[in-house]
């Protein structure tokens, strides 16, 4: 169950014919079609990834190729697996941390307008670090941009307190967030290193919305979506129309994980999207149509990092500069999202994993979607 779309890499030929004589009803005769040209092999290895996916029980994989005018998508599976509904390339999913790409852009916006200081403690803006949080010291938005602050992970404390089934339909504001990563301890470090926590971006997010005085979801519609037209990228809300549903199993059940009421408004990885509307957000980014130019660099990070503000790079071999992006892996979805420097060489995977129990701990998956994704656009050069 798959559809393959190609715009660009396909070439049709018009026959010529040539009417020897007038009003004759003789057929015309014209030269014959060229055949056509092979795929690149990057298809074929997308293609093979995916089948194997489906084999192993995944309900879909979705893909979207671009490189210059030149696109290729692909679709295999369903939207559902009660229904059995193809799925399509614009089905929305989740997209899990690439969440976080969206939220760091909208913390580059204030800091452009002059209005947030990446410097300053995040107390400045937030007075909860200093009456519940209570870090062992400063702690600065740009470490939060960054997973250096070492602030607790809420959702350790959130799914420790009962099941997953118990926790997952459990609204959490962002205030709720913060509160729950505060009964965690939070160790000091002599050295400040990449350590992930889901609260770094609840507690940007928290900022935005209090700088805007607006919710979290409608800056990023301000900010991304509408300038965009980005119609399927949103975050909270039920499920939209024509989802792809992911799934966990729970004692050996399998159990629909698409919209889990703790995830569907976290600003780390609750974020809808399709893969085509994702390689428009990262494209946009890249060739500064969503931020400055400066902003944009800050957000690549320095040059021996692979990890900047909510971008990761991988080496783009075609130049011998990079791809930039993210992974997102939540329950039930895998993504990952790759574009080159210049925004016009792009790829984006979705998986609806094949149904597992949930952990915190990445579905290994995730790295196999990297290294595929890599290898299919260093040989499209």
């Amino acid at each position: 169950m798959g559809t393959i779309r190609l715009r660009g890499w396909k070439r049709t030929a018009a026959a010529l014919c040539v009417v020897l004589l007038a009003g004759s009803s003789a057929g015309c005769i014209g030269e014959p079609d060229p055949p056509e040209p092979e795929p690149p092999a990057a298809f074929a290895l997308l293609e093979a990834f995916s089948a194997r996916m489906l084999a192993e029980g995944a309900p879909a994989v979705l893909i979207a190729v671009r490189t210059g005018t030149r696109t290729w998508t692909h679709a295999a599976g369903v939207r559902s697996l009660d229904s059995a509904e193809p799925a399509t390339v614009s089905d929305p999913v989740r997209v899990g941390g690439i969440t976080e790409s969206l939220i760091a852009v909208s913390v580059m916006k204030l800091a452009a307008e002059g209005r947030l200081d990446l410097d300053s403690q995040a107390s400045r803006y937030l007075p909860e670090f200093g009456s519940v949080l209570h870090p062992p010291g400063p702690v600065s938005v740009r470490q939060l941009l960054t997973h250096e602050s070492g602030i607790p992970d809420f959702s350790v404390p959130l799914l420790g307190s009962g099941s997953w089934a118990e926790t997952m339909n459990r609204p959490l504001s962002l205030e709720q967030q913060l509160a729950l990563a505060a009964t965690e301890p939070w160790d000091g470090r002599l050295a400040r290193i990449f350590d992930y926590s889901r609260s770094n971006y609840a507690a940007l997010a928290l900022i935005v919305e209090r700088l805007r005085g607006q919710g979290i979801d409608e800056v990023l519609a301000e900010d991304i979506a509408r300038p965009l037209r980005l119609e399927s990228t949103r975050l909270g809300g039920p499920p939209p129309n024509g989802m792809v549903h992911g799934y966990v199993t729970l004692e050996g059940r399998r159990t629909d994980a698409s919209m889990p009421a703790w995830q569907a408004e976290s600003p780390s990885t609750g974020a809808v999207s399709t893969v085509e509307e994702v390689n428009t957000f990262y494209a946009a980014l890249l060739q500064g149509r969503l931020l400055p130019p400066d902003s944009v660099t800050a957000m690549k990070g320095g040059y021996s990092q692979y990890y900047g503000f909510a971008l990761r790079r991988w080496n783009n071999t075609c130049n011998n500069r990079f791809y930039y992006g993210l992974p997102g892996d939540t329950d039930g979805y895998g993504m990952i999202a790759m574009t080159s420097e210049d925004g016009r060489s792009q790829l984006a995977i979705s998986l609806a994993y094949p149904p597992a129990p949930p952990t915190l701990e990445a579905n290994p998956l995730i790295h196999e979607m990297q290294d595929v994704a890599q290898e299919a656009l260093n040989s499209l050069c």
